[in-house]
C-alpha cells in the first residue's frame, strides 16, 4: 500500500511555512510530532460545542464530554489491544506515566532494600523516577550497560537478572538511536526472575503498531503529543490486577465514590478503574485529540506508514554514510531502528549543526537528549538527530544531506 505523500502533508497546516526564509522541513519528529488538520479541528469542535467538566454533570455538555473522554479510554486501550478501556490510565505526559508507575509500585509493591533494575539506554523519564525512589523508599537501583553502537547490553542484562529484582523499567525504542529493543526476548526473562516490567513506548507507537498482551508488559507509557495529538496527555497501561490492588498516589476529585468523616476520622471509598488514577479535572481536550491522531492513524494505515519511514530513514543514512566528516551514531543494523539518526559533524558542535541547518528552514535536535547516561557511554556530551515522520519527504532528506554535505 502506497501513501500518497501531497494529500498527507496538505493535513498538516505548519508544513506549509517558512522558517528564515525557505521552506520548512521538520526533522525533529522524536521530540514531537506536527498535528494534522484533522486534531484540530477535533479539538476546535469540542470547544466550540461539547466544553464541560467530566463525570460531574447531568446536563448535556457534561454528559456528551464524559462520552467523548470515555470513548478515548476505549479508542486508546484498542490502539494498544489492551484487554480493557479501564487498564488505560490518561496522564500529561510518558513523563507523569512512569512516575505514576515508580510510586504506585514503591507505595504497594516494594519494600525497603527491594531492586529495580534500569538500562543505560532509557531515556531520563524511565531512569530518574526510580532513582529518587531510593530516598523517599529505601528501594535500590541498578542499571544495565549499553554495547558501544548504544544497544543494550544482553549478557549485562542477564547477569542482573540474577540479582532477582522486583522490577524491570527499560526503552522499547531507544529515542536517541532508533534503536527497537527485544522486548519479546527480554520480557519474559524479567518475568522468569519475579519481576514486573515497566516500558517506555514514547518512541514506538509513531513508528509501529504495539500489542501490550503479546509483549506481556505489565505497565506501558507514552505521550499523544508524540503521535499526532495535542501536548498535555499521555497514557500509561496496567495490567488490571495490578492496577486493581496498587495505590494511587494523586487525590482529590473524581477518584472517590464517598468521603464521610465519622468521630473526627475520616474514610475514603476509591472509585474503580481507571478513575480512581485520574484524580482532579480531567484533560478531556487531550483526550479528544488523541482519538483523531489514533483514527487518522488508522486511516493511514501501517502498511503504508512504515515503508515510506523506512524507506526516508535508509535514505539518511546512507546519504551520511558517504560523507567523512560526520560521524554516524547507533548500530549498523538499520532493520533493528526506525527513523532516529544521531550523528556528529566534525569540527562542530551540535548546537552548531542544529543552527547551520535552522537557517536553511530545517528543525533538528541537538544536545544529550535527555539520555545523558547513553551519550556517555558513547563518548558524547551531546550529538545533532534528525528524527523522521511519515509526512517528511526524499526532498527533505536531500535538502538536509546538501546542508552537511556543505558543512565539511
Amino acid at each position: 500500500m502506497t501513501m500518497d505523500i501531497a494529500a498527507v502533508r496538505a493535513d498538516f497546516p505548519i508544513l506549509a511555512r517558512t522558517v528564515n526564509g525557505k521552506p520548512l522541513a521538520y526533522l525533529d519528529n522524536a521530540a514531537t510530532s506536527q498535528k494534522p488538520r484533522q486534531v484540530l479541528e477535533a479539538v476546535d469542535r469540542y470547544y466550540r460545542q461539547n466544553n464541560a467538566n467530566v463525570h460531574r454533570g447531568v446536563h448535556t455538555l457534561a454528559s456528551e464530554s464524559t462520552v467523548l473522554y470515555e470513548e478515548a479510554h476505549q479508542k486508546a486501550a484498542a490502539f494498544l489491544n489492551a484487554r480493557s478501556w479501564q487498564e488505560i490510565i490518561f496522564v500529561r505526559n510518558t513523563t507523569e506515566a512512569l512516575n505514576l508507575a515508580a510510586t504506585a509500585l514503591a507505595l504497594g509493591h516494594l519494600k525497603p532494600g527491594d531492586e529495580v533494575l534500569i538500562t543505560r539506554v532509557d531515556h531520563h523519564s524511565n531512569i530518574i523516577p526510580w532513582f529518587l525512589l531510593k530516598e523517599r523508599f529505601g528501594i535500590l537501583t541498578r542499571m544495565v550497560d549499553a554495547l558501544p553502537d548504544g544497544t543494550l547490553d544482553l549478557e549485562d542484562f542477564k547477569a542482573k537478572l540474577a540479582g532477582r529484582p522486583k522490577v524491570v523499567a527499560m526503552t522499547h525504542v531507544s529515542n536517541v538511536t532508533g534503536w527497537i529493543s527485544p522486548l519479546e526476548r527480554l520480557i519474559p526473562l524479567a518475568h522468569e526472575a519475579g519481576a514486573l516490567v515497566v516500558v517506555d513506548g514514547a518512541q514506538a507507537v509513531p513508528h509501529f503498531p504495539v500489542d501490550v498482551q503479546a509483549l506481556d508488559a505489565d505497565f506501558y507509557a507514552f505521550s499523544g503529543h508524540k503521535v499526532l495529538a495535542p501536548m498535555g496527555i499521555g497514557v500509561l497501561y496496567g495490567k488490571r490486577e495490578l492496577l486493581t490492588r496498587l495505590p494511587p498516589f494523586l487525590g482529590g476529585g473524581d477518584m472517590l465514590e464517598t468521603v464521610c468523616v465519622v468521630g473526627g476520622v475520616c474514610s475514603l471509598c476509591l472509585k474503580a478503574l481507571p478513575w480512581k488514577y485520574e484524580a482532579g479535572t480531567a484533560n478531556v481536550d487531550g483526550a479528544v485529540g488523541l482519538t483523531a491522531a489514533i483514527d487518522y492513524l488508522a486511516g493511514l494505515g501501517w502498511d503504508a506508514v512504515r515503508p515510506h519511514e523506512e524507506s526516508l530513514f535508509r535514505r539518511t543514512v546512507e546519504g551520511m554514510r558517504r560523507m567523512k566528516h560526520v560521524r554516524l551514531i547507533g548500530p549498523e543494523d538499520l532493520s533493528r531502528r526506525v527513523g532516529c539518526v544521531p550523528f556528529t559533524v566534525e569540527g562542530l558542535s551540535a548546537s552548531e549543526v542544529a543552527t547551520a541547518l535552522d537557517g536553511e528552514g530545517i528543525a533538528i535536535r541537538s544536545g544529550f537528549h535527555c539520555a545523558q547516561p547513553l551519550h556517555e557511554r558513547l563518548g558524547l556530551s551531546s550529538s545533532a538527530r534528525i528524527s523522521l515522520a511519515f509526512y517528511n519527504t526524499e526532498a527533505e532528506v536531500d535538502r538536509c544531506l546538501a546542508v552537511l554535505e556543505s558543512l565539511g
